[in-house]
Formats: C-alpha cells, structure tokens, sequence
C-alpha cells in the first residue's frame, strides 16, 4: 500500500508539458523531430502566427513578443520552452534568460511555498518537508542556435563553415558569435535568403521558381567561399528544401559539403539536457500528447502546419 501511494504521488507529480514556440510554422519541424526522439513527453506548440514574421522586426519587437509567448506557455504547464524560432532565439533569448527568468521563477516560488505553508497547516518556513520547497529554477527556456553550433566543430574539416537563414537572423550575427566561441578559429560566411520562406509557407517550395531561388542562394555563398564543408541551415523552414540544397551543392561539384538541419540536433541536445537536469524531467507528463495553438486562424494554421509535419492537425486559436 505504502509503495502504490508513493506511486501514485509520483504520477501527479508529472504535470509539466514541454512547450514549443516559433513566429510561425517553421518550428513544426523541431517539435517533430522531438517528437520522433522524445516521443514520451507531451508537447504545447504555439505558433504566432498573427504577428509573423518576426525577421524584419526590431530587437526590442521580437523580445517583447517572445517574452508574452513565453510567459503564455509557463501559464498552460510547461516548465520548458523551446524556441524553435531561430530570430526569437537570436533577438530574444539572452534577454529573456538573463532577465526575465530570475524575476518569474522567483514569483513561482514565493507562490510554491504559500501553497506548501498552506498545505502544511502554515508551518515555518524551516519545518516544511524537503519535497515542498521550491527548486531554485521551476522554469526555464532554451533556444534552437546554441545546440546546432555545438556540433560544428567536431563536423567541419576545413573549419570553412557557411550559415543560410533570414535576413534577420543573419543581421543578429548570432550563429557568428556563437561558432567563434566553439571554436575561434573557424571562417564564417552567411548569406541571407529572404524568398524562401515565403515560397515555403505558399507550397511553391517545389516549384521550378523556387529551384532558382535555392540556387542563386547557394551559389552565391560557395562563390565567396568555396573551402566551405558545412553548411548550417539556420531557419527551421529550411528542411523542406533539403533535398534541393543538396542537389545544388551536387551539380556545383561540392557533394561532400555536409548541410546541417536543426531538428534532429535540437531533438538529442534536449535529450541530454533532460538526463542531465532531473528536476525538469521528473516533472514531465508522459501522455505523448500534442496540442497546437496559433494566434491567427486555427483552420488556416492547421492546413498549413500538415505540410511540415506531413500529418494532419486540429489547431485551437488562442489570445494573450
């Protein structure tokens, strides 16, 4: 009896959803690959799609409608947020992490222990179980540019490395900062590619307009450096177009020229993150559940949102 009680606190202990944040439909491909590695957890994804896209938006913008997501996400019962969204994890995240966090975890946990006192008939402070006391961080978010850049170094052997993204994450210079604290040594070259995301979104990532889009982008950023053997793809748009990078790269004589998508690498450095943090792990609801909301039209985001996770979806739209 003592153990099926003792199990079963456990169980209502895993209450805790892993959230999932972009601008728009782009981090549909790092929660499904999430999904594929960490098919266990149950998942929130919120996409804001109204105020899309976050690219050409100021600092100030995209961390002010971050932040809201973010706080959003914590208020439905995620105790992670991912923010598959490569300008709100350039413009936004440091900020959020540095600033906001202390201030929201400290709320939490003055409220966490209220509660505890309450329900320990208002004992002090210094008497109250250990299993009551707030965790220094009860929440917190990561991003989707540290993981991918970590992987880097260990990949490139002519340490010549080539980011595609927005023209907003390439004006951030994020994955440039972040490739030279992995490893200083290393040559980097960006090169913005503003038409495809919006090919992506209209379903004419296949069409024979696009193919010159793709083109022109990896032609040019290979004619600035042709030494380059990685190429990072830092929009989670971009795997859609895998197969055409690729097959430019091919016909340009550079088959070897390895091109990184974030999914999978984000999916496996949240799987160690959870090994090594047991006190948001512990905390995971095990339901392998997926709820989708959007601030714009849900039947609009759900007609779109099949197209990167190749299964259809039922949205909710939500404000905040």
């Amino acid at each position: 009896m003592e153990q099926s009680v003792q199990q079963s606190c456990q169980s209502a202990e895993r209450n805790a959803r892993i959230g999932v944040f972009d601008s728009g439909f782009g981090g549909l491909t790092i929660l499904h690959a999430l999904r594929t590695v960490l098919p266990q957890y149950d998942y929130l994804y919120l996409g804001d799609n109204a105020r899309a896209p976050y690219g050409t938006r100021s600092f100030d913008c995209v961390y002010r409608y971050t932040l809201e997501a973010v706080r959003f996400l914590f208020s439905r019962g995620c105790n992670l947020v991912i923010l598959a969204c490569n300008t709100a994890s350039a413009k936004a995240l440091r900020t959020i992490q540095q600033q906001d966090l202390p201030l929201i975890n400290e709320k939490m946990a003055n409220a966490q222990m209220a509660n505890a006192q309450m329900t320990n008939d208002k004992l002090p402070n210094d008497k109250l179980p250990n299993d009551k006391l707030p965790n220094d961080k009860l929440v917190n978010v990561l991003g989707v540019i540290r993981p991918t850049v970590e992987v880097v170094p260990s990949l490139t052997h002519t340490r010549h490395v080539g980011v595609l993204a927005t023209p907003g994450t390439v004006a951030s210079d994020s994955y440039r900062i972040e490739l030279l604290k992995q490893d200083d040594r290393l040559i980097v070259n960006q090169q913005a590619c503003p038409m495809w995301v919006p090919l992506i979104e209209n379903g004419e990532h296949t069409s024979d307009g696009a193919g010159y889009f793709v083109r022109k982008y990896v032609e040019q950023i290979m004619a600035r450096d042709p030494q380059i053997d990685t190429l990072l793809l830092g929009c989670t748009h971009y795997p859609l177009i895998l197969s055409q990078i690729t097959s430019v790269l091919r016909e340009m004589g550079a088959p070897s020229c390895r091109v990184l998508a974030q999914g999978d690498i984000v999916a496996r450095s949240l799987a160690d993150y959870l090994r090594r943090h047991p006190e948001y792990e512990n905390h995971l609801s095990l339901g392998a559940s997926c709820q989708f909301l959007t601030t714009d039209d849900a039947e609009r985001f759900a007609a779109a949102a099949a197209l990167f996770i190749g299964t259809a979806v039922t949205a909710t739209h939500v404000e905040y």
